[in-house]
């Protein structure tokens, strides 16, 4: 399997990694400062949840059609859109609150519409791998984007917090400036990045087409749908999501419960990230060696004898320990299943494909939160983690009973699609 050092040749990909990584790193300071800036604003802890549910909801609910537009319209365009938006959005919560003008509404409107935007990027960008990176280095890439996100998760807080301690504008002038950075370097990127040709009887951006966009919605659903092994992800993917999420969350109420320092909680998040950023330089290994379906099995009953310790000790290493095994491996499960799906989706439906199984992943993650704090409040704190490790036991049935799971073989023996043949590349303009 390709490296990290093959891949790096690319050129394109390259530059199209390093701008999502610049702006990802810029959106997880924001991210974790605008919740504080409401509180400071108000001090209610509502308005601070209020600040994420929004983004959030923004994000989810562009999903979907920004599958639609990553197959019609140019992804590089789409992209540089979505941060040229975020910069300005951001842009206006710095001179508002550089100037003593800073509402809450404007906070609240700015981080739904930055969550659009970041929903806009996300199909754009898959469909944009697909076309820059061949079959072949496709687990390797994504192992690259989960490190991505690893990285900017375990600097995202402390920047965002000492940023946050310099002014309340500070974190979005920093992300503003990073979404800058980032649409210049998406402008190095030369692959051509349109979607199907027009002239083709099965192109999204025929006049036909463009007048039926709810049908071309449906497409990614169908695709994903009719093949067992992605129906299975479907239905797996937002019932695991929301059973492991509610897992640590209940094991984080607990120490906060039990008057746990707050630093001693934020080093089991620098934990996890380091961890999951391990799990990613090692994961193009893990995903060439073991089979896909064997790998995605074991991954899905990780969790399960790692939670234990969470029930029989309440402690911060308790938790970082259980949780930093769990997501050693997950980069690995991630890149796997994504290359996979990339690898035996038709060019023309990846944005779609995409978005449809982002959305169905996610839509359960709000309700974690709520089921974690249903159960600490009928059952005592260790029985609510037995609960939900016997629930994230039941779910990771659904994989291992699924002959279409457990079949999926090695990268080197997927079925493949060609890849995109790459168009004559104009010679390279310099960024000023």
């Amino acid at each position: 399997m390709p490296s990290y050092r093959t891949l790096a040749r690319n050129r394109d990909f390259t530059a199209l990694w390093v701008g999502a990584t610049v702006s990802e790193l810029g959106s997880r300071v924001t991210t974790f400062a605008m919740p504080l800036v409401a509180y400071a604003m108000t001090g209610s802890a509502l308005w601070a949840a209020a600040a994420e549910a929004v983004f959030l909801l923004g994000m989810v609910a562009m999903l979907l059609p920004a599958g639609v537009l990553a197959d019609r319209r140019h992804r590089l365009r789409i992209m540089r859109f979505s941060l040229g938006s975020g910069a300005l959005l951001y842009a206006s919560l710095v001179v508002a609150g550089a100037t003593g003008l800073l509402t809450l509404p404007h906070l609240l409107a700015v981080a739904l519409l930055t969550g659009i935007a970041t929903g806009l990027f996300a199909p754009a960008e898959y469909a944009a791998i697909r076309t820059v990176v061949a079959t072949d280095e496709l687990p390797t890439a994504l192992s690259q984007q989960q490190a991505r996100q690893h990285v900017a998760a375990l600097v995202g807080g402390p920047v965002g917090g000492a940023l946050f301690g310099l002014a309340r504008w500070a974190p979005f002038a920093a992300d503003a400036v990073t979404y800058v950075l980032g649409w210049l370097l998406l402008g190095r990127v030369r692959a051509d990045l349109s979607p199907t040709s027009p002239t083709s009887p099965t192109s999204p951006t025929s006049p036909a087409d463009r007048a039926r966009p709810l049908h071309d919605l449906g497409d990614g659903l169908r695709f994903l749908w009719g093949r067992p092994f992605l129906r299975v992800l479907l239905l797996w993917s937002p019932a695991a999501n929301l059973a492991i999420n509610a897992l640590f969350f209940t094991a984080l109420l607990r120490l906060v419960e039990a008057g746990f320092p707050a630093w001693q909680i934020g080093l089991v998040e620098t934990a996890i990230g380091a961890c999951g950023i391990l799990g990613a330089i090692a994961a193009p290994w893990l995903i060439d060696r073991f089979r896909t379906g064997r790998l995605t099995v074991a991954i899905a009953w990780s969790f399960v004898p790692l939670s234990l310790p969470l029930a029989l000790w309440n402690h911060p290493w308790a938790m970082a320990l259980a949780a930093s095994f769990g997501l050693f491996l997950n980069p690995a499960g991630n890149a796997g299943v994504g290359s996979y799906r990339l690898a035996i989706t038709p060019p023309e439906l990846v944005g779609r494909m995409q978005s449809t199984m982002q959305f169905a992943s996610m839509v359960t993650m709000p309700l974690a939160p709520a089921l974690a704090g249903g159960l600490l409040a009928v059952l005592d704190g260790r029985d609510a983690v037995l609960a939900l490790t016997g629930l994230t036991a039941l779910v990771a049935l659904i994989p291992t009973l699924s002959r279409s799971v457990r079949s999926v073989p090695r990268p080197a023996e997927w079925p493949r699609l060609p890849d995109p043949e790459p168009a004559p590349q104009p010679a390279p303009v310099p960024i000023g």
